[in-house]
Formats: C-alpha cells, sequence, structure tokens
C-alpha cells in the first residue's frame, strides 16, 4: 500500500468514526441517566439530513462566516491523514506536534471570526470565551506531549508513538501519568465537554462553542457538526496512541493497517464511554472556575515536561 493511499484511508477512517465516537457518547450517557437515548449512529443521520440542506447565512455575515466551515473541516483532515492513528510509516505518521496544535488553533479561531462576523450578541459572547479558553488549552496541549518528546527527542508523532510500542520504559516515566491527565482535560476543554463546556446546552448564559455556531444551518452547520466529531476522535485518538501505544501498525502492509484500525476503533470506543461516563458524575463548572481548571493542568503538563528532563 503507497504512503499516500494509507494517508487518505487514514482519514477517511477517521472522518467515518467520528460521527460514531460522538453518538457512543450519546448512547453511554443516555443509558446511565436513564434515558432511552438515540442510537449510535444517530449522528451520521443528522449530518446526512443536514446535507441535504441548503445553508442561510445571516443579513450582513461576510467571507469569515461563510469560509469557516471549510476551514474547520479542512484542518481537521490534513490532521487527519498526518496524525499516527493507524500507521507511523510514511504521510501518515508524519505530522509534527507543533503543526497539529497550529492546525487545531487555526480551526478554532476560523470559527472565533465566524462568530464574530454574525454580528449577534451570542456569537461575539461565544467567539471570546471560545479564544479566552483557547489561549489556555493550545500551550497544555504542547506542554503535554514535550513531556514524552523530551525522551525521545522529536517532536515527530510518528517517532514518538513508535518509540513508545517499541521501548515503553525509554519513553514513559512516572511523570507520564501527569502528562496523561493534563492532555485528558485539554482534551475536554477543546472539545467543549463537560466541565468546561456542555455541547448539549442552549442556555444562552454557559454557551461557548454552540454560541459561535447559531447562525449556521444546511450544509454548513452538517460541516461544523462533522468536524466537531472528528476533533473530538483526532484528540481522543491521540490520547490513546501517545500513552498506549500497543497496535499501531509500523509499515503499510493491508494486514498491519487493517488490525489497526480495528485496535483504534476500541480504543476509541472505550475512551468514548469512560468520557460519557465521567460527564454523568460531573457538572459543569461555573465560565470565572474554568481558568483555575486550566491552570492547573498546565501546571502538571508543566510539571511533567520538568520531571521527565530530570529523569532523562
Amino acid at each position: 500500500m503507497s504512503a499516500w493511499i494509507a494517508a487518505a484511508g487514514q482519514a477517511l477512517l477517521i472522518a467515518l468514526l467520528a460521527p460514531i465516537v460522538t453518538g457512543v457518547t450519546r448512547a453511554v450517557r443516555a443509558r446511565l441517566e436513564g434515558r432511552a437515548g438515540g442510537r449510535i449512529a444517530q449522528p451520521w443521520r443528522d449530518i446526512r439530513k443536514l446535507l441535504r440542506k441548503p445553508p442561510t447565512s445571516p443579513e450582513g455575515a461576510g467571507v469569515f462566516f461563510s469560509a469557516a466551515p471549510v476551514v474547520l473541516m479542512s484542518t481537521s483532515l490534513l490532521i487527519a491523514a498526518t496524525v499516527p492513528f493507524v500507521s507511523t510509516a510514511g504521510i501518515a505518521g508524519s505530522a509534527d506536534l507543533i503543526v497539529v496544535v497550529g492546525l487545531l488553533l487555526l480551526g478554532t479561531v476560523a470559527l472565533a471570526l465566524a462568530g464574530l462576523d454574525t454580528g449577534t450578541a451570542f456569537g461575539g459572547m461565544g467567539s471570546s470565551r471560545e479564544m479566552t479558553i483557547a489561549a489556555l488549552v493550545e500551550p497544555t496541549l504542547l506542554l503535554a506531549v514535550f513531556a514524552l518528546s523530551t525522551r525521545v527527542g522529536t517532536t515527530n508523532l510518528g517517532v514518538i508513538v513508535a518509540a513508545g510500542a517499541s521501548d515503553p520504559a525509554a519513553v514513559f516515566t512516572p511523570a507520564s501519568l501527569l502528562a496523561f491527565a493534563a492532555l485528558a482535560i485539554a482534551t475536554l476543554a477543546e472539545t467543549a465537554r463537560i466541565p468546561v463546556d456542555n455541547p448539549s446546552t442552549h442556555l444562552e448564559l454557559t454557551m461557548v462553542h454552540e454560541a459561535m455556531i447559531l447562525e449556521y444551518s444546511g450544509r454548513d452547520l452538517a460541516l461544523v457538526e462533522w468536524a466537531s466529531a472528528m476533533r473530538l476522535a483526532i484528540l481522543l485518538g491521540l490520547l490513546a496512541n501517545l500513552f498506549a501505544p500497543w497496535g499501531v501498525a509500523t509499515g503499510t502492509t493491508w494486514t498491519a493497517v487493517v488490525i489497526a484500525a480495528a485496535v483504534l476503533t476500541v480504543k476509541m470506543c472505550g475512551l468514548a464511554t469512560l468520557l460519557a461516563a465521567a460527564e454523568v458524575y460531573a457538572a459543569k463548572l461555573r465560565l470565572f472556575r474554568v481558568p483555575e481548571l486550566l491552570a492547573g493542568s498546565f501546571a502538571m503538563a508543566l510539571l511533567a515536561v520538568l520531571t521527565s528532563y530530570i529523569l532523562a
């Protein structure tokens, strides 16, 4: 299998799997709350229905509003194609940590600008809150993975995952637990999950992500929802493969890739189940308490980096 085909196949896998991961979180949360809930494939049905409808734009909206869904989806697909989710070889394992975080931030900024471009009170409120959270989350994402990269000597995610799979003792230390906790909290904040945000609320005083996309409809809303699901799947996949890299293929043979894809699916669905269970027993923080949580995660990531240097 050529490297380009492997990268395209990996991006397609993440794109197809992302709504399923979102469906797993919703279904598990509904069951734990004693509700019937929807089926696991319901997010796919919602996206398919929205893709059939033409989009509408609010009066006065400009290029940022129109371009944001495409930018958000493009950055998500690029990350999905280059991060070592299935294989560490070729293009699919060539992503650099700093580039990946930059692409995530690019999508966040595009959506924040779209919220401002609508000229509505909700859009501006959600954009300001989103950028405040992003300013605290992105450094934590970098430092949490730096705790592993210092042991390997590179920020290439493919090399980090391959090293963790082949020689775990050389990569993982007790400080890796701090890095895992920091990255987990950053994932919750980056994907607008409880306790930072509630993806199922439309209460204007608490909305962050939802406030920025209230004006979207039709195909544009489908792209935003699909890309948001992909970002959740991407970060859960990173969390799984960086700290539990077993099962990731080191080549691009069909057998190894298929097995690795199956293992990745199990990992992501398992993390989605844990995420849903945690959300049932956690409450959303007040907005002014969110920086305290994110500052704590940043401190844990910084301690993980310092400890990794000392133990190196």
